[in-house]
């Protein structure tokens, strides 16, 4: 797991390859979906959660001023690439620890 930070007018392309099967949820702000054909999709707000796969997003944009971020999941440990057109788009990976409780 890992978190997508976007500043007010960040845009990062979505490297379909690299991005496959994620899952995301909109944590604070709010996040919109650029489709594949260039138009914009609907804006996302906290709490939203969506699938990349099968969409056709190319790119996740904050077409607000605050900072969004998303935390995304993917069903297996990879390397994503984040593609930022913007100086204040940035991507931190995250690591999650399970611990059992027995």
């Amino acid at each position: 797991m890992w978190t997508l930070t976007l500043r007010g007018g960040a845009r990062v392309a979505v490297v379909a390859a690299e991005w496959r099967d994620a899952f995301g949820v909109v944590t604070p702000g709010r996040v919109q979906l650029e489709l594949r054909d260039g138009e914009p999709g609907p804006v996302l707000g906290r709490g939203a959660g969506f699938w990349l796969r099968g969409i056709g997003v190319r790119a996740l944009r904050n077409p607000g001023c605050r900072t969004a971020r998303v935390r995304i999941v993917t069903p297996k440990a990879r390397t994503v690439t984040c593609q930022s057109t913007h100086p204040y788009a940035s991507y931190r990976m995250m690591e999650e620890r399970h611990e059992r409780h027995e």
